[in-house]
């Protein structure tokens, strides 16, 4: 899995979860999913995404890297 995919797959979990969570414990959960998005929003214009650092140091490749490894028949 890229680390692009990995922070989509992330931001979605997050957001169903605590869309659930504000459903059924408390409506207060639902400044998370204002978190998530927001994250999202500002990573577009600085380039910052703090799950995109995390992916990098457990070791995984970005679309691009990968792309460089893929075989060529």
């Amino acid at each position: 899995m890229s680390i692009e995919r990995g922070i989509l797959l992330l931001a979605s979990i997050m957001i169903i979860v605590s869309t659930l969570l504000a459903m059924f414990v408390s409506i207060n959960w639902l400044w998370f999913s204002l978190f998530v998005g927001f994250n999202m929003f500002q990573s577009v214009f600085t380039g910052f995404c703090p799950p995109k650092w995390l992916f990098k140091k457990i070791g995984m490749k970005s679309e691009a890297e990968l792309s460089q490894f893929s075989p060529t028949h």
